[in-house]
Formats: C-alpha cells, structure tokens, sequence
C-alpha cells in the first residue's frame, strides 16, 4: 500500500468520509486477478481490523457468479452500514454464517437490493448482537417475519402475545414439543425486542414493560402444561372451602424482583414464588375419564411440590431450542432449603414468625404473574402487614442501617472483584443504589402513604417527590441514571445473552458497548470515553444521594419522615 493510501486508510477509519457510500468495493467480488493488495485498498475505507479475513468471509459469502454479481450491487451499503455498529468485522462472519444458513441465496439478495431498510437491519443486528445474529442464523426466515408489517412499528399487547404463543401451541399435543415451542416463542420474540431497542424505536422503559409481557405469558404457559400432565396422573387438587364445600385448590406463581416491578432487562433470571390456596385437601382419586390410571391420590402439598419442581425445571432446562428462563427461587421463605410451593396459610405464618428485613424489600415487587388470580391477591394482602405494619417505623433508623449494612456487603464484595466502579447494577452508584434509596423510603413511610407502594423504580421515584420525600432535582438525577444504567445493562447482555453487568476492561470493548448505546461510531476512541465519563457522572450521582440518605441514619430525610408518620 502506498504511503498516500495508507494515509486515506487511517482517515478513513477515524472520520468515516460523508462519501463512503459512493466508494465501489464490488471489484472484491467481481475484478479477475485482484491482489491482496488491491482487496487491502478497497477494503480500508470501512474500520475493519482484519482485512484478511473480511475477503475470506466476502469470497465464502459470494459463492458461483450468479451469487456474486448479486451480492456485488450490494456490498458498499452493507459495508457502509456495517461501519456504524460496534463490530464490522464479527458483523461480515455472522453475514457469512447468515448466507450459508440454508436460504435460497440468490433469491435472499436479490430481495434486500430492492429492501435496503432490511439490508441495514441485518447489518444493524449481526455487528451489534452475536446472540440476535445467532436466532436469525439457526432461523433464517425469521428474517421475512421482521420484514412484515406492523412486526416492528408497533408492540404486541399481552393478549397478542398470549393468542399468539396458543395457536403455535395448538399444533403440538407432546409436553416436551409444548416445551419447545416456548423455547422457539421466547426466542422469536425476545429477537423483535431487541432490534426495536437497537434501532431505537423504544425506550428503556418500553423494552423493559415488553420483556415484561413476554416473561409473564411464557410463565402462564408453562403453568398450564405443567398443570394439564400432573391432573391427567393424579386428578385434580381439591380441599374443603370455609362452607365445606369441595373445591379445587388454586394455585399461583408470584413474581419478585424486576419480573415482579414489570421492568425485565435482557437476559435476566426470572425470581419466583409458588403459593396455593390450603394444604388441607388431595387430589381426586384415579380412575375418571380421560386420567390416566394412578395408584392413589396425592395431598396438595405434594401435588404442588411436583408442580414447581416441573415448571422449574422446564423453563430453565436448555435443550437444542434454547431455554425459556433461568428461574431463581431464593427468595420463597427458607431460601434454597425451603419447599419450593407453600400455602398462603404456611407463607403468612413464615412472615408473621421469622421474616427477615431484606424479605420486607423484596417483597416490595411480588406480583402474581401467572395460574389462579385470586390466590395471587390473597398472598399480596397478607403480606401487606407484614410489609408496612406501621411498628416498622418506631425505630426508622435502625431500618436505615440495616440496608447500608447490606450494600456495604454488597460494596465489599464488589471491590473484591475489581467492580465497584464497573457492575452497573451492584457498584458505586448503581441500580441498587437506586432501588434501595426507593424501598426503604416505601419500608418505612409506606404504611401511611399507601401512594409510595408503586411496584415500579421510575414510578416510585416520583411518587417519592410528590411526597417530599426527594427533592425534584435528586428525582430527575436518580430518574436519568436509572434509564442510562438500564440500557447500558441490556446492550451488556444482547452481546451473548448471559447476564453480566460488568463494563468491559479493554477500551475496544467498552467503545463497542458505547457504540451500542448510539454513540457515534465514526470515532470509536472518542465515543467511549464519551460514553465512560456519562456513565462516572450518573453513578457520581447516584451514589452522592445514596450517601445523603444512609451515611448518617439518624439525620436522613427518609428517617425524619417515617418519624413524621409515625
């Protein structure tokens, strides 16, 4: 390459020209006896660091020379949208998987020259997400489905999602295809998702709420083929109502966590609960019509045992279609010890005898996400004094101690690490610090402001302003960094659907992850440091309000206030 070329190459990279699009790199594809060279010099205009292997992938993508010609009256947009998204070159290899996937590649690339919008998706998806590249890769039609209207200008409601996920039901009859089938959902949907949140066209808030919905309609789901297997084998659970009449026993999954406050990020575990209505019943001995033959009936308490222990295991179970969910299970009362299904009447008696305070904030989010409503509803009012009786306030500032003891394990535990300025959930002035800064305010003064018990982190920040309980400026402050803390934690996770929380070490990475986020490719050094001092300004924040708070118990606001209450 000659000196004025490598010249062009390195402006080319830090400047990205306004010109790029009429740059012609199809003589990569079409020009007999080009040398590497020569593929070097039509190459270098687009930021990618391994040129060799950028042609390699270009040649296995091209194929006989009807592919290639078609792929050539392609090239520069799709080299030119690459440019902008975190990794060309991992872009240019998922491209190549992409074409080798089992689609017609003609018929493909004949179809994105007359659809440039899709062209850029896909570009826009295999150079941000390896984990999105990988659904379109193992499904590549489901690259037709997002070119379908309304599949990206507009949310599926619950309801949608719900009718939806029954008619691909509806075509399978086995338990483990059923199972599957919520594997395939989850991952179709989880894909719609996630390129409205990369191309922008939802905000934090909206993906959260959608990630939300889909968690929630699985779960329902899974319930019902859990439910439908173990009725036909034993019958169906009943116990004796307060009239004494028989009735069948219901039965509910409780959500906690982010599940629980409707805002699900990427990638996340799932937190439940499983409560029924009375232990005091069995099911219907064997032997009716359509019931499988069974040696005996079982007790409630062990019909729903066994019902836990298979939803459990079917949503988190990966198989060749993925998985549905992690499920975590921690926070039912006695933790990995306990049954993993109590009674409403077993859960009051836990909370009103051995409930511990970070039960108290936990529960702040439980809500019933799937199976009998009204079950779901009995264990939220009988958890509500154990929440916010208002003896809880006699001695606000011990209350306020117990949580910065937590956060100081917390902060302990990250410095151990290396994170504690890098976990954007559990570092110095991280969510948790924004969540905790909520909860303890809805402990302690939401027995008499029932307003304060919003499930939700946004809705509660401003129920807590409206109430003086935070000054405006500090609203907006902890509102702002919750929303950018938010989306940095989902484009960390859309990267290979695992969930960490971590900012990457190396500057490459973390210009990746800025880039991710919308800010501009064409410097990458540039955006993320940009991207880094944004994130030090709102954890700073955050964590100087965190401090105000719960530095100095006895003289914080929240304290004065729960005094005030009292």
């Amino acid at each position: 390459m000659t000196r004025a070329s490598r010249s062009r190459s390195r402006r080319s990279r830090k400047g990205f020209p306004a010109d790029i699009r009429s740059h012609d790199p199809s003589p990569l594809l079409l020009a007999s006896g080009l040398t590497p060279a020569g593929a070097t010099e039509l190459l270098a205009p687009y930021g990618l660091t391994d040129l060799k292997l950028a042609d390699a992938n270009l040649q296995s993508m091209a194929g006989e020379p009807r592919t290639r010609q078609l792929l050539a009256k392609v090239l520069g947009e799709l080299l030119a949208s690459l440019v902008q998204t975190a990794d060309p070159d991992q872009g240019l290899t998922h491209w190549d998987r992409f074409l080798q996937a089992g689609l017609n590649r003609n018929q493909l690339l004949d179809y994105l020259n007359g659809t440039p919008r899709m062209l850029h998706l896909l570009c826009t998806i295999f150079g941000n997400s390896p984990s999105m590249a990988q659904t379109l890769i193992r499904d590549p039609l489901l690259v037709y489905w997002l070119a379908e209207e309304q599949v990206l200008t507009r949310w599926p409601t619950r309801e949608m999602l719900a009718a939806s996920l029954r008619m691909m039901l509806a075509n399978v009859t086995a338990a483990e295809l059923q199972w599957d089938a919520l594997r395939r959902f989850r991952r179709r949907e989880t894909l719609r998702i996630g390129v409205r949140d990369l191309l922008k066209l939802a905000d934090v808030p909206e993906t959260t709420a959608a990630l939300t919905d889909l968690a929630c309609v699985l779960i329902q789901a899974a319930y019902e083929i859990a439910d439908a297997g173990l009725s036909r084998q034993y019958g169906k659970p009943k116990h004796k109502d307060s009239s004494g009449r028989l009735v069948e026993t219901g039965f509910a999954v409780i959500a906690m966590g982010k599940l629980g406050g409707g805002e699900l990020n990427f990638s996340s575990d799932v937190d439940l609960l499983y409560v029924y209505a009375s232990e005091n019943g069995a099911t219907s001995p064997a032997g009716r019509a359509g019931q499988k033959e069974s040696s005996r009936g079982i007790s409630n308490e062990e019909y729903f045992e066994r019902l836990g222990r298979e939803m459990t295991k079917a949503l988190a179970d990966v198989t060749p279609e993925g998985h549905v969910f992690r499920v975590d299970l921690r926070l039912r009362a006695e933790g990995t010890s306990g049954q993993l299904a109590r009674s409403l009447d077993r859960y009051a008696q836990y909370y009103r005898t051995r409930g511990e305070q970070w039960e108290r904030m936990a529960l702040l989010k439980a809500w019933p996400v799937a199976g009998d409503r009204s079950v779901g509803e009995a264990f939220l009012s009988r958890i509500s004094s154990f929440i916010y009786d208002r003896w809880e306030a006699r001695d606000p500032a011990a209350i306020v101690s117990q949580v910065k003891a937590v956060k100081d394990m917390i902060d302990a535990k990250m410095a151990g690490r290396g994170q504690e300025r890098r976990n954007v959930k559990l570092g110095r002035g991280g969510i948790r610090e924004i969540e905790f800064v909520v909860q303890a305010a809805q402990i302690l003064c939401g027995g008499k402001l029932p307003d304060l018990r919003d499930r939700s982190t946004m809705g509660a920040l401003v129920k807590l302003c409206r109430h003086r309980l935070l000054s405006s400026k500090d609203r907006q402050a902890l509102e702002r960094a919750y929303v950018f803390l938010r989306n940095v934690e989902h484009k960390l996770q859309m990267v290979h659907d695992l969930q960490t929380h971590a900012l990457p070490e190396s500057s490459d990475e973390l210009a990746r992850c800025a880039i991710r986020l919308g800010y501009r490719a064409s410097d990458r050094r540039t955006a993320g440091r940009k991207f880094l001092a944004d994130y030090r300004r709102h954890t700073a924040n955050v964590h100087r309000i965190f401090r105000s708070l719960f530095d100095v118990p006895a003289r914080s606001s929240l304290v004065k206030a729960a005094r005030k209450f009292a």
